[in-house]
């Protein structure tokens, strides 16, 4: 029979009052020849990226006032602040009284100048006929043939009203540019409008962008090496881009910095601070697992395999790493942690009862 044999291990305050927050004596139990039923890591320092934060501020990518292109009456509204508005829909609607008509006129104009330019083109074809077989005078000729690209001028004059006039008329209806979300409204039902005016205001949540402000020391290291992570919400995202303003701000000596985040990356509104942490170079790191650490409100710890022995510490953690955790204080390079802490405290709690057995 493999033989077990239990030892008391003496613990700090804190990692006491751990133990007990999860059920578990302040002890670890020595456990020799057994195999753990549990996967154990090394701990060892990686290359990772140093950092330098910064605040900045999020901004949308698509952002915009729409204005009207026509005047009249405003007619219907459509959509208000705060509601969701798909690309190309219809967000208000002008009278078009006048439009209709300018585009009845523009297109009766285009008819009479088509009936002219087919008059011109069959007198043009008869005196050409004659001027031919020398019945009728060069001069003549030439006024019939510029009768005909008169005419075609005249046409052409009027295809242009009618484009112009039917322009007009879809300009009564003013459309969404780009899928986003109403920021503010200028105008109400029943207001006349002119060209220019602001009607709407509106804001894609799709593509955001962060600007930073970053001291002049530091621009050429950001520049060169060209990462960086957008912190917020609790989440580290990596930035999709980042575009350099090549002019530095003559007060305050600094050079801004536009990080491009990806589409859907994190739940952000324009306005808002988050942190920005650009690489400068690279630093060593202590990284565990995330699944590895056992939180219990502000207190973080791990369980700690050690020739055999199996004990809960507390450690004081960093910034994530996409799914680690940087180690600040409570590890030291080669040694060894549960990659399972509830199959680990399962085996504590067994391995407590079997020598409270021994000890009867």
């Amino acid at each position: 029979m493999k033989k077990i044999i239990a030892g008391w291990h003496k613990q700090s305050h804190m990692t006491k009052r751990l133990l007990a927050m999860t059920g578990v004596m302040a002890f670890s139990i020595t456990a020799y020849a057994v195999d753990l039923p549990f996967d154990v890591a090394t701990i060892a320092y990686e290359v990772a990226p140093r950092e330098r934060t910064w605040d900045g501020t999020v901004e949308a990518v698509n952002q915009g006032t729409v204005s009207a292109q026509t005047s009249g009456r405003v007619a219907e509204i459509f959509y208000d602040v705060n509601d969701f508005v798909a690309a190309n829909e219809i967000i208000m609607r002008f009278t078009d009284v006048e439009q209709s008509s300018a585009l009845k006129q523009a297109n009766a104009a285009l008819a009479e100048s088509q009936a002219r330019l087919n008059e011109a083109n069959s007198d043009f074809q008869r005196i050409e006929a004659m001027y031919r077989n020398e019945t009728v005078s060069k001069a003549r000729f030439e006024q019939s043939e510029a009768n005909k690209k008169a005419a075609e001028a005249r046409l052409s004059a009027a295809r242009s009203q009618v484009a112009t006039a039917t322009k007009q008329l879809e300009y009564t209806v003013v459309r969404a540019p780009y899928a986003g979300i109403v920021s503010k409204r200028y105008i109400e039902v029943g207001e006349m409008v002119s060209p220019g005016q602001p009607l709407m205001s509106g804001l894609s949540l799709e593509s955001l962008r962060v600007n930073v402000d970053v001291p002049q020391s530091m621009f050429e290291p950001i520049r060169q090496i060209g990462k960086a992570f957008i912190y917020a919400n609790g989440e580290r995202i990596e930035a999709a881009g980042l575009t350099f303003y090549p002019v530095a701000d003559a007060v305050s000596n600094t050079f801004r910095v536009r990080v491009q985040m990806p589409e859907g990356s994190a739940t952000l509104y324009p306005g808002m601070f988050v942190k920005v942490g650009f690489v400068v170079g690279e630093t060593k790191r202590l990284l565990i697992p995330d699944a590895s650490v056992v939180r219990r409100s502000e207190l973080s710890a791990v369980y700690v395999v050690k020739d055999e022995r199996v004990f809960l510490r507390q450690i004081r953690l960093g910034r994530d790493h996409a799914d680690r955790m940087e180690v600040l204080a409570g590890l030291n390079e080669g040694e060894q942690i549960a990659l399972d802490p509830v199959k680990a405290r399962i085996y504590l709690k067994d391995q407590q009862g079997v020598a409270d057995q021994h000890g009867n």
